[in-house]
């Protein structure tokens, strides 16, 4: 496989994540979902609606969820539809919760070693193209969260989530999580999760990484903690492989002190092993030329 085209600047404006995306040369066809984080109700560190403006009205894009599958603002229709009002998106943009309504879509998983199908939200049949806007920090299970947890956990419906978080056990959110997989187990169903939507869009998608507000907790953190680093950049690719891996990599590459206490996290869950996984399965690589710009 060739090497992956990664774009990276470290302007972190509104105007910035429309150039490193233009600079992809991918025009997405049709109707566009544009994935986000939502950003759970408590956390600080989500990026607002009004960042992500001028890059969703530039692809004339839906803003696109899902539900949760634990307690929380997110794990109903109803409770997610008022938080994203409150949390100003359904203000700025049209939003379609796309498992808001059953039953789910199910997608096939061709050569997956945990999961041999992947559950999201119906509405995905409704779009063409996808366009993910992800926001790059740690996570509390999956290390970090980037392009391929969007693709992933980000895209499936509730009972989605459960099957990723037991390895493919349960769909059952009231039993889910005492049915928790083992950890290289769910890194390895998050990538093939996510290589099922990556498949389903037939390469109409195109991905931005913003590795900015740099906590140890994801978005989806009610109390989470602050940033521990300074923040890097915003990064884009047609291959969220190569993206995550970019992303990785200058990490691993800063001299921020906070740098340690990121990695910790990552490398205590076995992070990156979602990132190998997923290059693996053959839907991206982690070899990439880094262009600044």
């Amino acid at each position: 496989m060739e090497k992956a085209k990664v774009y990276f600047t470290r302007e972190i404006t509104p105007e910035a994540v429309i150039r490193v995306y233009e600079l992809l040369g991918k025009e997405l066809p049709g109707k566009v979902a544009v994935k986000v984080h939502s950003g759970e109700k408590g956390n600080q560190n989500y990026l607002r609606p009004q960042f992500m403006r001028p890059m969703v009205e530039a692809v004339k894009g839906t803003v696109v969820e899902c539900n949760t599958a634990y307690d929380g603002a997110r794990n109903s229709t109803e409770k997610h539809k008022m938080l994203m009002a409150e949390h100003g998106w359904s203000r700025y943009f049209q939003v379609d919760l796309l498992d808001g309504e059953g039953p789910d879509l199910v997608l096939s998983i061709s050569g997956g070693k945990v999961l041999k199908e992947n559950y999201v939200g119906k509405n995905m049949a409704n779009y063409d193209s996808m366009l993910v806007l992800s926001h790059f920090k740690g996570h509390p299970m999956g290390g970090y969260g980037g392009a391929l947890k969007q693709l992933s956990i980000g895209c499936a419906s509730s009972a989605g989530k459960c099957l990723i978080h037991s390895g493919g056990a349960t769909d059952d959110q009231n039993i889910v999580w005492s049915h928790v997989a083992e950890q290289d187990a769910f890194c390895e169903a998050m990538a093939e999760a996510a290589g099922s939507v990556v498949e389903y869009f037939k390469g109409n998608t195109a991905y931005v990484n913003m590795m900015c507000n740099l906590s140890v907790d994801c978005d989806c953190c009610a109390i989470a903690e602050d940033p521990c680093m300074k923040d890097i950049g915003i990064l884009s690719s047609l291959d969220p492989v190569a993206l995550d891996q970019a992303c990785m990599d200058l990490i691993y590459q800063s001299k921020d002190p906070g740098r340690e206490h990121f990695l910790k996290r990552v490398e205590s869950r076995h992070g990156t092993h979602t990132i190998d996984a997923a290059a693996q399965l053959g839907y991206g690589t982690k070899e990439y030329e880094l262009i600044c710009v």
